[in-house]
């Protein structure tokens, strides 16, 4: 397992440019709220660690992580604006999808990564996947803030990072 050899907390603070001036959505997925909540306030914590603005940092929800395609997909063309006047520069997807007894598992993780993929390879900004796809509600929880770090500050370095490849 891949997370077990790094702290998805963790990362070396001279290597992230700072956030100043930038504006980042994050798109929060309802469902597994417990995990997700936690994994919003470590990229907020992270995105104004690095300079950004409380001003520059939206918090939006959607009921589940499938829906985080669409509303990342507003941000990303432009047709929502951040506080009714900016663009965004990087879009934060933050979800979690936790393992069941149906395929619905499968479907959701599927479309949700080819949905945001795409969004990637289309659009004007950035879409970062921090989507958790786990076997049971333990790993999320160890991943969303827990034993193995907090999958949202890894997403918040990665739109920190990539912002520098925005016009």
């Amino acid at each position: 397992m891949a997370t077990a050899l790094k702290n998805l907390s963790e990362y070396d603070a001279a290597t992230i440019p700072s956030g100043k001036g930038r504006c980042f959505v994050i798109v929060v997925a309802e469902w597994n709220a417990q995990v997700t909540n936690a994994m919003a306030e470590g990229a907020i914590k992270t995105l104004k660690e690095n300079g950004v603005e409380d001003d520059d940092i939206l918090v939006c929800h959607v009921p589940g992580t499938f829906e985080l395609t669409y509303a990342a997909a507003r941000y990303t063309y432009g047709s929502l604006l951040v506080n009714g006047n900016r663009e965004a520069d990087a879009v934060i997807c933050i979800g979690c999808v936790i393992q069941g007894e149906t395929r619905h598992f499968d479907f959701i993780c599927e479309g949700v990564a080819n949905g945001l993929s795409a969004l990637n390879a289309e659009g004007d900004i950035p879409v970062i996947f921090g989507v958790l796809t786990t076997d049971n509600l333990q790993q999320a929880l160890d991943r969303a803030g827990g034993r193995l770090g907090n999958k949202g500050v890894e997403a918040a370095v990665t739109a920190l990072k990539m912002v520098q490849y925005v016009k």
